[in-house]
């Protein structure tokens, strides 16, 4: 039985279930059990009966015996649980990249839901919702208690309508509420752009779509450059890549290896394990990359950071990504159910697993939370009357460049400061493109 393995933050996407894919129906085997364990199933039939009999209201035996199911499989760890045959679906639609809700991938910590990750471009994002943030209340009511699917299941609702969120956040005094209206979610695995000579590969998730999005993407910024030749280095953008499909992170980190290994999982059976290895081809033809990873990367993406930082191929600038580093397998039941289940872990090709410390930068650069200001009140009188060398009257002429040479200066200097206003919307993006550029510069002329 062939096993498709999903490197997804095992947590869920308020609105629809975390993406995977799937393997054969789950067979039941004969797996040698002591009369002890006969006996305790003895025992849950007993409990069963006695529920359904005298339990102070009526209730339906298929939700006991799912809430059962999924109360045995959210012990395990955070990322095993029952897939309902609607959230197995669901599931499914979102690997294709579409799908209803609210936009973040969230997770359980300490009885509250914890956002892993806003989605590019959702109404989450749009109203302010962060990596970290902590969900206390939905409409009021408190999610502790509840496990993850049925907080989740308190954040769904219909395509326009309007849910209350309580949120804590690190360095806010008190709790506070946002707004969101909930939308047909549509991602797009992956954006790209040219900033300068600085192609830049914002990937948002690990669909089916990632790959071929990001070949095509970065090809036409490169044509759009003028030419490979005319590209001084990529960024490949994760930050807040919550995961997904762990085939897509390998095709991902193989287009900019030529050889090595990518990725390998180890189950519980040795013999189980899987080593996954680059092929010949780098999309970006050895050109310099920067990876940007933040808390909100997690899983397939820190698959990618990790492969690239341990064959040097790459340097990660952020700070650390989220720390999961574990494999789950969903296998479909009788009933259009599914389960996922925690099968795997996965190391980099040094063989180091991030389960639980996440990848670390080899640069570590923090995103202000403030945006800051250009200038100062004191800075302007002395910015606005500077003076130069050029402005003195009766300044020598320059007579040693051509009028050429003279406007491919000011075109470069211009550029320059074009790059320089990007740190005031996004730093990190910044820092990673400053860092191609002083690379570039040390590159012998041809």
């Amino acid at each position: 039985m062939n096993k498709f393995l999903m490197a997804a933050l095992g947590g869920t996407v308020a609105g629809v279930v975390a993406t995977t894919q799937f393997v054969g129906p789950l067979l039941a085997q004969d797996s040698g059990s002591s009369n002890n364990v006969y006996e305790q199933l003895d025992l849950f039939g007993d409990i069963f009966e006695r529920i359904r009999a005298q339990y102070v209201e009526e209730v339906e035996p298929g939700d006991l015996i799912e809430a059962a199911i999924n109360g045995m499989l959210t012990s395990l760890d955070p990322h095993s649980s029952y897939l309902s045959p609607d959230d197995a679906a669901d599931m499914r639609v979102q690997t294709r990249g579409e799908f209803g809700g609210l936009g973040i991938e969230v997770t359980q910590e300490d009885g509250f839901v914890k956002v892993v990750s806003p989605i590019d471009g959702t109404p989450a994002e749009e109203a302010g919702i962060e990596s970290g943030d902590f969900i206390t209340h939905v409409d009021g009511e408190s999610v502790l208690g509840l496990n993850l699917d049925e907080a989740v299941d308190k954040m769904r609702g219909p395509v326009g309508s309007e849910i209350i969120i309580t949120v804590v956040r690190e360095g806010e005094d008190e709790p506070f509420d946002i707004s969101i209206i909930r939308d047909t979610i549509k991602l797009t695995a992956v954006r790209t752009r040219l900033e300068g000579s600085t192609v830049v590969l914002r990937v948002t998730t690990f669909n089916d779509q990632t790959y071929p999005n990001l070949a095509e993407g970065l090809q036409e910024q490169v044509d759009a450059a003028g030419g490979m030749e005319n590209v001084n280095g990529f960024v490949l953008d994760l930050r807040n890549n919550p995961g997904g499909l762990l085939t897509q992170a390998i095709k991902v980190s193989d287009a900019f290896l030529e050889s090595g290994e990518i990725v390998s999982t180890r189950g519980r059976n040795p013999a189980d394990g899987e080593r996954y290895n680059a092929t010949e081809g780098d999309l970006a033809n050895g050109k310099p990359l920067v990876v940007l990873i933040n808390g909100g990367s997690a899983s397939a993406s820190e698959i990618v950071a990790g492969a690239l930082q341990d064959h040097r191929r790459a340097v990660v600038i952020g700070t650390k990504s989220f720390g999961k580093g574990s494999v789950q397998t969903v296998m479909p039941l009788r009933g259009d159910g599914a389960m996922r289940l925690t099968t795997a872990r996965y190391y980099t090709p040094s063989g180091r697993s991030i389960q639980a410390l996440g990848v670390s930068p080899n640069i570590v650069v923090e995103q202000p939370r403030v945006r800051p200001e250009a200038e100062t009140e004191e800075e302007t009188p002395t910015n606005r009357f500077s003076r130069s060398e050029a402005d003195l009257r009766g300044a020598l002429n320059n007579d040693s460049l051509t009028e050429e040479e003279i406007r491919q200066i000011e075109e470069d200097r211009a550029k320059a400061e074009e790059s320089a206003k990007l740190r005031q919307e996004d730093y990190q993006l910044a820092y990673a493109i400053d860092i191609l550029k002083g690379l570039s510069v040390l590159e012998p002329k041809k």
